[in-house]
């Protein structure tokens, strides 16, 4: 059965972004989307380079809002620690990350971002049972 993720911030430029980039990266029989409550114009320069350096191209990634997303049944929604303002999902299951928001903090700020990230998608992936071995 397919497991499907929803990772959620305000911006959905970057942690949200990185968040779904590692998650597709890294897990089996699992879907995931991202989005914000309030969709920046583009995914952060930044974000790209970090990722890149990771070897996950997010170069195409387009930040969108919970409206785009076609279909809002999810399993889990995963939010970035940000106060985001999310759609009530029933029957979801909430996880809430405090990922500390590297806008405007430079390069450093997003590698550390990125690090958390891909733990606490590996660990939450793991604790599925859904992570690639």
């Amino acid at each position: 059965m397919l497991t499907r993720i929803l990772f959620a911030c305000v911006g959905n430029s970057c942690r949200s972004q990185m968040a779904e980039a590692f998650c597709r990266e890294l897990g089996k029989d699992v879907e995931c989307e991202s989005a914000g409550s309030r969709p920046a114009a583009a995914v952060q320069p930044d974000a790209v380079t970090v990722m890149r350096e990771a070897g996950i191209d997010i170069s195409q990634a387009r930040p969108k809002g919970f409206k785009d997303l076609p279909n809002l049944r999810y399993n889990y929604l995963v939010t970035m620690g940000c106060g985001v303002d999310c759609p009530f999902l029933p029957g979801v299951k909430v996880v809430q990350w405090e990922i500390p928001d590297p806008s405007g903090k430079g390069t450093e700020e997003f590698r550390r971002a990125r690090d958390i990230i891909k733990a606490e998608v590996t660990k939450l992936l793991s604790d599925l049972g859904r992570l690639k071995s």
